[in-house]
């Protein structure tokens, strides 16, 4: 059986250690020693943009990210998105970034070199705070989700502030989607405190099979109907 070779870490101000490894073809980013991602299986995030982007008729023109990942949510995002679109990306971690160019861009076809990619390296909540009503369309993959959270720092996204920020920095009509590993019932009964449109995806892993899911949790700036998007 192939073994795991860590190709480069990293640490964080606070001490955490993230690091890159490889077996064969699969590359994985880890987090204080738990998965933080992979690319053996990058079905839901390429759900959380297509869906998200069905949802807005494909014409969203100024798009956040909040975390680069392995780039597969940027690239989906890209290959619909308008050629005059905005596609900025929160990445907390500087060599998640470098990677990216470095070492495993191609899994992705390289989003990072599109011109229409601006990327910040930062957190993406004090992001949103400083641009207001300025989103057409939120992705939100900056951790595990609001039952499995990883980093604490990323725990008020969740929460009814975190909602409330995210709202704030979305256009009239925008869309917030945030990508969660479980379903979280708590999580949906904040969401339906605020009193707007959400709803929730569930994403098989392996088509046809119901055993291994993940979930998207969507949530709209106005009072319309949201669109079953399949």
């Amino acid at each position: 059986m192939t073994l795991w070779t860590t190709l480069s870490r990293a640490a964080t101000a606070s001490g955490d250690d993230i690091h890159l490894r490889q077996r064969g073809e699969t590359y994985e980013i880890r987090y204080n020693g738990i998965e933080l991602m992979s690319s053996f299986n990058h079905q839901s995030e390429d759900q959380l943009a297509l869906r998200a982007m069905r949802r807005m008729a494909f014409a969203p023109r100024r798009i956040l990210i909040g975390g680069l990942g392995l780039g597969y949510t940027a690239r989906a995002v890209l290959d619909l998105a308008l050629p005059d679109a905005e596609v900025h990306i929160c990445e907390l971690i500087p060599e998640i970034a470098a990677w990216n160019r470095d070492v495993f861009g191609h899994l992705a076809a390289h989003p990072l070199k599109d011109p229409r990619t601006h990327l910040h390296i930062g957190d993406v909540q004090p992001h949103m705070a400083r641009r207001p009503g300025v989103y057409d369309l939120i992705l939100l993959d900056t951790d595990n989700g609001p039952d499995f959270i990883i980093r604490p720092e990323n725990t008020p996204l969740y929460e009814t502030d975190g909602m409330a920020l995210t709202e704030a920095a979305l256009a009239p009509g925008g869309l917030a989607c945030f990508w969660s590993a479980t379903a979280s019932e708590a999580f949906e009964a904040r969401l339906a405190q605020r009193g707007l449109p959400w709803m929730r995806d569930d994403i098989a892993l392996v088509p046809g099979r119901v055993d291994a899911m993940h979930h998207l949790y969507s949530l709209q700036n106005d009072r319309v109907q949201l669109k079953k998007a399949v």
